[in-house]
């Protein structure tokens, strides 16, 4: 039996690599990689992708222009999208553009093998001689980064459930900055507004760090009144800050732990600084964040002016631990 063109498809090595990992090992399929939709398209169009898993949070074309795309264009090819997006909309609007299937990440190796046994992708009768497969090289900081984008993708699905509302989800950064870069990046988030501030502590296993979750003081009454939509009640303002940064600050960290094997102590979240420059809020701070592992995100609401800026802000001494950590998984 010739081999299926198998295209995978993710921005993540590290995403590549687990998924890899998880195909059936005596399935013949001829593998081929792509880090976005357009280099996907590309190689559909060339017949590498008779059956494509595909990812949603990408640079240059994402998952659901990916879809589109296909449709447009008529092309061939069976498609199960592979995402830490795990908002029902997202799993409704792929499956209304086309996708056969949706699997959450990291993808489970049995649930895998049963979507494709089930669309006829893979005979049950099958041989059992085990297939080579490619094995992507791996830096830390992609695979660091693929443990972030799964667990802001559970923060997200459970801020659209309490909201009601559909959560853009972004390409996290990651990087390790000395103060100075810090001030940078706070800076380009601020954009000349000013912004409320909720910090909360976190520990665990020798991981150690602070959330910091950050409103724009312009959005603050678009905030107040999609609360009231949902009939939270009338929130003090700085009452529902507070409640929000529990709710996706403890979401994320949850990611973390079920992929880190991590339990985390959390403090009380805390107002750090309200209606003030971010610039003050870095001066009080520049000694415990000298230098930091930084994880950015920037959350936005479909349909909404509102958006929060996540950074998580790991210590110095925290990294050789994640890296012990983060080395398991792609082992």
């Amino acid at each position: 039996m010739s081999a299926i063109p198998l295209l995978v498809c993710d921005d993540s090595a590290m995403a590549r690599k687990q998924l890899i990992r998880a195909l059936p090992p005596e399935w013949s399929v001829a593998i081929t990689q792509a880090t976005n939709g357009r280099e996907a398209l590309e190689a559909i169009r060339q017949g590498l992708g008779q059956v494509v898993l595909l990812d949603l949070t990408m640079p240059v074309m994402d998952g659901y222009e990916t879809l589109v795309a296909l449709k447009e264009e008529g092309l061939a090819c069976r498609v199960i999208v592979v995402s830490g997006d795990v908002q029902d909309e997202a799993i409704r609007r792929v499956l209304e553009l086309g996708a056969l299937a949706f699997l959450k990440k990291p993808a489970d190796a049995d649930q895998l093998r049963e979507l494709l046994l089930s669309y006829g992708l893979m005979n049950r009768q099958a041989g059992r001689q085990v297939v080579e497969r490619p094995d992507p090289s791996v830096s830390f900081r992609d695979a660091f980064r693929e443990v972030v984008n799964i667990s802001i993708g559970r923060a997200a699905a459970l801020l659209a459930k309490v909201l009601n509302v559909f959560v853009r989800l972004p390409i996290p950064n990651v990087n390790i900055l000395e103060v100075g870069e810090l001030h940078m990046a706070l800076a380009d988030i601020q954009r000349g507004s000013r912004v409320t501030a909720v910090c909360q502590g976190f520990i665990g296993n020798g991981i150690a760090g602070e959330a910091l979750l950050i409103f724009h003081d312009s959005e603050a009454k678009d905030m107040a009144l999609l609360l009231r939509q949902e009939e939270l009640g009338d929130h003090d303002p700085v009452e529902m800050q507070l409640d929000l940064a529990s709710i996706l600050i403890g979401a994320c960290l949850s990611g973390f732990s079920e992929q880190l094997d991590v339990r985390f102590s959390q403090g009380h979240p805390m107002i750090l600084g309200q209606h003030t420059p971010l610039e003050s809020l870095i001066k009080i701070n520049r000694d415990r964040w000298s230098k930091t592992l930084a994880v950015e995100v920037s959350y936005s609401l479909e349909g909404h002016r509102i958006h929060f800026d996540l950074l998580l802000l790991f210590t110095e001494d925290s990294v050789k631990r994640l890296t012990s950590k983060v080395n398991y998984l792609m082992d």
